[in-house]
């Protein structure tokens, strides 16, 4: 359960003023009655065939107890198995305590040949037919890291004489502009400094899309397509579960692996060992290793937004 009892964050419930979709349903019933009301929240609830009445009056992810997150995820897996034809398992992992992800990425090593952006694509339950990945492969000028020269479509054999390559992904900021201006909070920071979206609460303004810096969210313009035998099984609620359309997606540390002692699907696909993910509160850890021995660099650092994702070269 949040803390506060009231959505807009007072102590005191009687004095929230904001408006939210909950609030909203809350007023509308109890000024209607329960009959009444059903029937006029009913055209809203067809506006996508995606959304269920149980999920428009959903709770935001961060205000479920145990129980009401069991009963979603439950119907998720349900939903899932009527529309797809496959069990699932959806789970909904808690930050690891005394845990502050971060990851690293060794530019003089990759080689530009897209596997993480694959491995992203199928881990993910991403839609089949837009081939649609959280990570693009940018072939850079040697001596530049100016993004918008970047060429991410590129289709020649890799690497070539003169280029580097440089993945970019969410960079789960610590100052993160996509969390600033959503306007229902669907996306926020977790603990252990993963930026989430909660999919179910999230309106689809595309306001976060617009504020990122590095172009790391996605639109599902369409229900995603997924042939049964390609769907990843194993979902949780803030990660990959199957999206619905409507909604803005990103990456997130594949956090149905990493809260659970694994790593990443992109990393585990990568041939030279480019990637590099842990613990920054771990003094031990390889990441802090990294940190503490290599020249750093990060995305847009004139920008303030301190990202956990750092680049660096062996030379």
């Amino acid at each position: 359960m949040s803390e506060h009892p009231c959505e807009c964050g007072n102590d005191d419930s009687s004095g929230c003023s904001g408006t939210t979709r909950r609030n909203l349903l809350k007023a509308a019933g109890a000024t209607l009655g329960a009959g009444a009301f059903a029937a006029a929240i009913a055209p809203l609830t067809t506006w996508a065939k995606d959304i269920s009445l149980d999920q428009f009056l959903q709770q935001h992810y961060r205000e479920m107890d145990e129980d009401d997150l069991a009963f979603v995820l439950d119907r998720l897996e349900r939903e899932t198995k009527a529309k797809h034809g496959v069990d699932v398992d959806i789970t909904a992992p808690k930050p690891i305590p005394g845990v502050q992800f971060g990851y690293a990425l060794n530019l003089s090593i990759c080689i530009g040949c897209r596997r993480c952006a694959e491995a992203c694509h199928e881990e993910n339950n991403h839609d089949r037919a837009s081939h649609n990945s959280y990570i693009r492969v940018l072939e850079m000028d040697q001596g530049s890291f100016d993004m918008a020269k970047g060429n991410a479509t590129y289709d020649h054999p890799v690497p070539q004489p003169g280029k580097f390559y440089m993945p970019v992904q969410c960079q789960h900021c610590e100052n993160a502009p996509c969390v600033k201006v959503c306007p229902v909070e669907a996306t926020w920071h977790e603990d252990d400094g993963i930026v989430v979206v909660d999919y179910d609460w999230c309106i689809g303004c595309r306001y976060c899309e617009a504020a990122c810096p590095y172009h790391a969210r996605r639109f599902n313009w369409q229900e995603p397509q997924i042939p049964p035998e390609d769907i990843n099984p194993v979902q949780s609620y803030l990660s990959n579960r199957i999206r619905p359309q409507g909604v803005m997606e990103k990456c997130t540390f594949c956090l149905h692996k990493t809260r659970n002692g694994e790593l990443p699907a992109c990393l585990e696909a990568c041939p030279t060992g480019a990637r590099v993910f842990g613990n920054l509160l771990d003094p031990e850890s390889e990441i802090r290793w990294v940190l503490a021995n290599k020249r750093i660099y990060v995305l847009k650092e004139e920008l303030g937004t301190r990202p956990r994702f750092f680049y660096f070269f062996d030379k």
